[in-house]
């Protein structure tokens, strides 16, 4: 017969307290140095980078300047530098705002009937298989030589993927949910208002992003056509005078204007709709 009576000072592997493992887990980085200080830190090693190999291998400063000789260029003409950005950005915005306000019933309109989303998306195609470079100088002698015609040109680079995503997240809704709206006698307008719209918030948000993104590269390209004021206009008169170190300063500033109108809207996303699953938030 085995006793069940153990020695004394022995402990059973079983009853271990789990604190008295140590843990092998790397503890995760705290959101907010994922989110801010990891991108600006590798912001930073590009430059550094970049400042490394052109001194380096001494790149001439006509082909590719180093970034110290940018900062001291475009630090020596600051309002001038502002007064561009400040163009720009409001066609931005502009192009941008107008491709919201007509992709969003646009979407909603390819999704409500197939003849007219037959009907309507191959000219929708077509807007986009033109050349918005060969388009923009038509677009001035149709309209003038006013801000409207780069307007125009920023949203027909903006809109499309914003209505591609729209309706894509109108018509991603379950069959469940469909039904179950029809159920609780729910009529075209409030299944939309209150099943299809609120299930589509990260579809039109992975519109909105795309969108603003293209929206500041259709304002320069507008500008390279038409402008008197603006960074793409300042590029252009810059490589033209050979201030090589201007116009790199302007393209810089340019990557900065669409990296910070992005996390405007990712931080809309995430104020106004926190349910929502965007892709681009860090697993917890």
């Amino acid at each position: 017969m085995s006793s069940s009576v153990r020695p004394a000072g022995s402990v059973s592997s079983s009853s271990a307290p789990a604190a008295a493992i140590p843990s092998t887990d790397p503890r995760p980085l705290p959101a907010w140095v994922v989110e801010a200080l990891l991108p600006i830190a590798a912001i930073a090693g590009l430059f550094l980078a970049w400042e490394a190999a052109c001194q380096f291998f001494a790149v001439p400063a006509y082909i590719i300047p180093a970034p110290s000789a940018i900062w001291k260029e475009t630090s020596a003409v600051p309002a001038n530098l502002a007064w561009h950005t400040l163009v720009t950005t409001k066609t931005v915005l502009l192009g941008f705002v107008v491709s919201v306000l007509v992709s969003l019933p646009l979407a909603v309109l390819l999704t409500s009937s197939r003849v007219v989303a037959a009907a309507i998306y191959p000219l929708l195609v077509l807007t986009q298989a033109i050349p918005k470079v060969a388009l923009a100088p038509i677009l001035v002698v149709v309209l003038g030589t006013s801000e409207l015609p780069r307007v125009v040109v920023t949203f027909l680079v903006a809109f499309f993927p914003l209505v591609l995503s729209i309706a894509a997240g109108l018509v991603a809704v379950p069959p469940e949910l469909i039904e179950l709206g029809r159920a609780c006698r729910a009529n075209r307008a409030t299944e939309l208002w209150r099943i299809r719209l609120p299930y589509a918030v990260p579809f039109i948000f992975s519109g909105l992003k795309a969108a603003i993104a293209l929206a500041v590269v259709g304002a320069v390209v507008a500008e390279f056509v038409n402008a008197d004021a603006g960074l793409g206009y300042l590029i252009q008169t810059s490589t033209a005078f050979f201030k090589v170190q201007l116009a790199w300063g302007a393209l810089i500033i340019l990557s900065m204007m669409g990296i910070a109108l992005f996390q405007i809207v990712v931080a809309i996303e995430r104020i106004f709709f926190p349910w929502s699953p965007g892709i681009d938030k860090p697993p917890v």
